[in-house]
């Protein structure tokens, strides 16, 4: 009994779950921690010293409502998301930084993302942010990365907007690279890279794929990029399975980001689901979530903030609606389906045990609804048939087409939220973020995690996990410090200190938060930094929905917060190109 006490039930349980060769490295550090006095208990980090550092896995879905997966109240079919759900720990309050890149650019570097290299005319990462990529492969890593970069400055043709166009629909191959190569993911640290370079495709024919850091042309008939991206990410871990070092990959989902591209089969699973509208999609989801537990019954739904009223609709707009959020459907569906095939490669080397995954999106649901082509828009299918954006009478989910849900879709999708993408409000940069990881966690399977975590906290946490320490220098440049904060202690289930303030800021959107409390702004566009909209305060420990707005009635918290938030983002300045910077007050 002293040594099951000693040892820990949690370990005892990973012992019979893992292979019989790391049963035996495994008991040899128990009993090395039994004969030594001064060790009480046996960490994760203990656990997986040496040859037993865990395999990292990191998912990640692209615009995502927080109701969306079946183990967050959604309707969709999610088994294998929800088998990480069941099996690991749901958080309630991940934050992101509201849009596709600023949160990639956050996650691979631990950093805010205007720190990292994301500002007005940046979107490559900084030389000077050492990717997650780089610090694990250094420390004897194996890495690869499938899907969506979005990271690196786009090159674009826009001189000759003909030209451009057939750039973007294969139709002329001006040999141009998709973006500087050097900023590729080949060149940040992943040896094996497999995805798009730019962040909007054409599921069944995208543009700016590339496999290292050669573009890839022709893609099969039957293609669809979520199940490629899937098939991949199994093929490296094959490859990984020669070796004897752990991995780090990243599997990022350019699903569901629009366009609403999907397969007819898996379309055809949602017919009659969202029948009803958005309204009854919104109150379904929000019963499920307190039967889940995941809200108390007492949290107020807001209104629908996309103004759309189901009932207005004609029976021709309805159908459309209807068609877009069964493809929306599809394409979440799909990727589970991806995920699915991953875990079993895990099992099937026996690496599901050892490896720690965490599943995320980068931002709520997208309210857009693309109108025309350009930039990152195909006008014209490879064979040159002509892709219609936004048509009701247009097959939604086929190549020809290019539809997003739309607003009142998008904030339904995040229930209970209020807004959506790109906004800080809880709708834009809350989502949801799940940890699975069998021989390591000793929370209770299917737990629930309250408390504030950032998407950069993950960095942290993986180099806390590994024990590996973050680097003064990378590729020769000295490093800047990480923003993010390990919240290993929530998988080691001991007391975690949350950050004292979060910030956040988007297209002159913005948000402080400090102790459940929250100031937030709506965005205005990149052009409007320095005429910002009015501040609002929210209490999110007792209105996590932003119903109460509390700054006529706590002016000095306000006051406090918007001097915080002043501070941080003058601070972030010096980050920013000198040209592009813009103080928290206008300069005379």
């Amino acid at each position: 009994m002293k040594i099951l006490k000693l040892v820990g039930v949690s370990n005892i349980l990973g012992l019979i779950r893992i292979s019989k060769n790391k049963r035996r490295a495994l008991l040899i550090v128990i009993l090395a921690s039994i004969v030594c006095r001064s060790c009480k208990d046996v960490s994760p980090r203990t656990q997986f010293q040496g040859d037993q550092k865990p395999n990292i896995l990191v998912i990640m879905v692209d615009d995502m409502g927080f109701s969306d997966p079946g183990a967050y109240g959604g309707d969709i079919a999610t088994p294998n998301i929800d088998r990480l759900a069941k099996n690991g720990v749901r958080f309630t309050h991940f934050y992101n930084a509201a849009r596709c890149s600023p949160s990639r650019a956050s996650l691979l570097t631990g950093q805010y993302p205007h720190k990292a290299g994301l500002h007005k005319n940046g979107n490559s990462l900084s030389t000077r942010s050492a990717t997650l990529a780089e610090v694990l492969g250094n420390n004897d890593y194996e890495t690869a990365m499938v899907g969506k970069w979005h990271l690196s400055a786009s090159f674009t043709l826009e001189q000759d907007k003909e030209r451009h166009l057939k750039w973007l629909n294969h139709q002329i191959d001006p040999n141009v690279p998709f973006g500087e190569i050097s900023t590729y993911p080949a060149n940040r640290g992943f040896q094996k890279f497999y995805g798009v370079i730019w962040g909007v495709v054409n599921y069944f024919d995208p543009f700016s794929l590339v496999e290292g850091t050669e573009a890839i042309k022709e893609v099969p008939e039957d293609y669809y990029i979520t199940d490629a991206i899937s098939a991949h990410a199994v093929n490296y871990m094959d490859d990984f399975s020669k070796s004897e070092n752990p991995f780090f990959m990243y599997v990022a989902y350019t699903a569901p980001h629009w366009p609403l591209h999907a397969k007819d089969e898996d379309i055809a699973k949602y017919e009659g689901v969202f029948d009803e509208g958005w309204d009854a999609m919104r109150e379904r989801r929000f019963k499920k979530q307190v039967e889940l537990g995941l809200f108390d019954q007492d949290v107020v739904l807001p209104p629908n903030m996309g103004g759309g009223d189901w009932n207005q609709l004609s029976d021709k707009e309805r159908r459309y609606q209807i068609a877009k959020m069964e493809a929306h459907a599809a394409m979440i569906d799909a990727v589970d389906q991806g995920i699915g095939k991953i875990l079993q490669k895990l099992e099937d080397l026996d690496q599901l045990d050892n490896t720690i995954v965490f599943f995320m999106s980068d931002n709520g649901a997208s309210p857009e609804t693309p109108g025309f082509p350009g930039y990152d828009r195909n006008s014209e299918t490879r064979d040159g048939r002509k892709v219609h954006f936004n048509k009701p009478f247009n097959h939604i989910g086929a190549d020809t087409t290019y539809s997003g849900i739309g607003r009142d879709w998008a904030n339904a999708a995040n229930t209970p939220f209020k807004y959506w993408k790109k906004e800080s409000y809880e709708g834009g940069n809350n989502s949801p973020m799940i940890v699975f990881w069998p021989a390591g966690l000793a929370l209770q399977p299917g737990s629930i995690v309250r408390e504030t975590t950032h998407i950069m906290d993950i960095f942290p946490t993986v180099l806390d996990i590994t024990n590996i320490k973050y680097p003064d220098s990378i590729n020769g440049e000295k490093t800047i410090g990480l923003d993010g904060k390990s919240f290993l202690p929530h998988i080691e289930d001991k007391e975690f200190i949350p950050h004292k303030d979060l910030f956040f800021e988007h297209e002159a959107g913005r948000a402080v938060q400090s102790d459940g409390w929250k100031l937030v702004s709506k965005t205005k566009g990149w052009r409007n930094r320095g005429n910002w909209a009015e501040w609002e305060l929210y209490n999110l420990k007792e209105d996590p929905t932003e119903m109460n707005e509390l700054s006529v009635k706590y002016p000095e918290k306000k006051e406090a917060l918007e001097q915080r938030w002043d501070a941080w983002w003058d601070d972030m300045q010096q980050y920013i190109p000198e040209g592009e910077r813009q103080h928290s007050k206008d300069e005379d």
